[in-house]
């Protein structure tokens, strides 16, 4: 997922710095992000859902004892509250999702998917204060694999070739979820480990 500003300069448009925290408050203040929006079409769906739950219920009730009425409410409730929690989860899956690549793309990760598999998923998604762990645990994951990650200043310093970017301690997962460059990098300064984990 890439920021407003990336998507900018991907098209020769520069915020100068003095006016970025003016732009992106311009920004937030009239365009709903896609998981704002996707927010407010779950809980649409989920109050749609609701209403047909509840007349497809009604339905059922045409000719019902009245002494059963009470027990079929109980349950009709119960559903109910089932389907509420269950979108609330997905509604909370979305803005951790969406908190979570923005800061993986301002962290200029070479690979969303690859960072994302050295993060306690779960543990983030608990807390209390998203935004800022996130951050602490992708520096403490970049100061780790410097190599995952794009240069501050790519022009006036380039990434070079160490002789040994990758991590003696990478897995068969990292490994499957690596880019080409990325394996080729590790095919050139590391060969034997490549066709380990090649095979």
């Amino acid at each position: 997922m890439k920021n407003i500003h990336t998507l900018l300069s991907e098209i020769g448009i520069t915020i100068p710095d003095e006016k970025k925290a003016e732009f992106d408050k311009a920004v937030l203040a009239n365009y709903k992000t896609v998981a704002e929006v996707e927010k407010i079409t779950t809980a649409r769906d989920n109050y749609k859902s609701q209403l047909e739950t509840a007349q497809t219920a009604l339905k059922e009730f045409e000719g019902v004892d009245v002494e059963n009425l009470k027990s079929e409410i109980a349950k009709l409730n119960t559903s109910l509250k089932d389907k509420e929690t269950e979108y609330q989860t997905k509604i909370a899956d979305m803005e951790f999702n969406s908190v979570l690549d923005g800061a993986i793309s301002k962290s200029g990760a070479r690979n969303a998917t690859a960072v994302k598999a050295l993060l306690d998923l779960d543990s983030l998604k608990t807390s209390k204060n998203q935004a800022d762990d996130i951050t602490k645990a992708l520096e403490s994951v970049k100061s780790e694999n410097g190599y995952m990650f794009g240069s501050d200043e790519p022009f006036q310093n380039p990434v070079k070739d160490t002789g040994n970017p990758i991590p003696a301690e990478i897995t068969k997962e990292m490994f499957a979820k690596m880019g080409y460059s990325e394996r080729l990098n590790l095919k050139k300064s590391d060969p034997q480990k490549y066709e380990q984990l090649k095979g």
